[in-house]
């Protein structure tokens, strides 16, 4: 079975890839196209299905899109700093070894959110390109390591 991130040939049965960690799942189209549900952790631990309408309505999120079996997994954007990285004390935790303990920073400017790279190893990417430091617009795509994530604002 070939993962549909990286390309690797795992065995047949397999759930997530062996090289970079990504669910395997069922390949087969849905017929819906490109779409993710998405979905929060509530208390108890369980996954909780979210309208991400309601959601972006509220005001600034991301959305994991691809990478780590984690897509679907959103984030509200609240305050006026928070961390993207390795390190557990991240608002947003991604836990792989293609992104930095301390990879990024969502800071909040009178102009709007910008993302801004802290010196991580393998960059942060905004719409494919190599950033610094960037103001967000509604649907950009972000890479960080291995994840790309989405950000939606209302």
């Amino acid at each position: 079975m070939h993962c549909r991130q990286c390309g690797f040939v795992n065995a047949d049965g397999a759930n997530y890839c062996s090289k970079c960690g990504a669910f395997l799942g069922d390949t087969k189209p849905s017929g819906g196209g490109d779409t993710t549900e998405t979905y929060q952790v509530d208390e108890t631990g369980e996954l909780k299905p979210v309208d991400l309408e309601e959601v972006a309505g509220e005001g600034a999120t991301l959305v994991i899109r691809a990478g780590g079996g984690r897509s679907g997994e959103l984030f509200n954007v609240s305050g006026d700093r928070m961390t993207i990285g390795r390190s557990p004390e991240a608002e947003v935790f991604l836990d792989d070894v293609t992104v930095s303990r301390n990879h990024a920073l969502l800071v909040r400017r009178r102009d709007g959110l910008y993302i801004d790279d802290l010196g991580s190893l393998n960059g942060t990417y905004v719409n494919r390109r190599r950033i610094e430091s960037h103001r967000l617009a509604n649907g950009d795509e972000l890479q960080v390591g291995k994840y790309k994530l989405t950000y939606l604002e209302r």
